[in-house]
């Protein structure tokens, strides 16, 4: 098997409203919504990746760092990754922290998985933030490259894990 990443990302939403009007107690229910992001070890094609880069870290209060995801971070066996593309982030607040992890698109810089630079999510404790890409958001090394990770208040650090899967060559 080739050197890479095998991976599956899955999400599922079942829900029914019920409410009532002049005629009885009606019911919506919303079928089943499952999608899938399968990869497979490569570079080749969407759909696989061989770069994979987990931690859990600590932001001091008011904290802020720019993670940079080609060619500083490393993975599990030490090597350093230097992502083309990046096709899942996910960023999970630890459920005690105090304040939010907030997790932006740098205005200098910043690896395109927001829409423009500034823009971000604010992750409360206990939740998470999910970036998902077969097609992979491109990352260029020096000039769009950066994720910024900032705690979002003083008093007290923050916990976060984090899961970055991406390839080091455009598919």
């Amino acid at each position: 098997m080739p050197a890479g990443v095998t991976a599956q990302v899955r999400l599922s939403i079942a829900a029914s409203l019920t409410g009532s009007n002049d005629l009885g107690s009606p019911k919506l229910k919303l079928d089943d919504i499952v999608e899938s992001l399968e990869l497979t070890p490569g570079t080749d094609s969407t759909g696989k990746a061989d770069l994979l880069f987990s931690d859990t870290r600590t932001l001091a209060a008011s904290g802020t760092e720019d993670l940079d995801l080609a060619g500083v971070l490393a993975n599990a066996f030490g090597a350093t990754i230097t992502a083309a593309e990046v096709v899942l982030v996910f960023i999970r607040a630890a459920e005690g922290n105090t304040n939010n992890v907030n997790v932006t698109q740098p205005a200098a810089n910043g690896a395109p998985i927001f829409l423009a630079a500034g823009d971000g999510v604010a992750v409360k404790p206990g939740e998470y933030f999910l970036f998902q890409s077969r097609s992979g958001a491109a990352v260029t090394a020096g000039t769009g490259d950066l994720l910024t990770v900032t705690n979002s208040g003083a008093g007290a650090a923050v916990d976060y894990d984090i899961v970055v899967i991406g390839r080091s060559v455009a598919a």
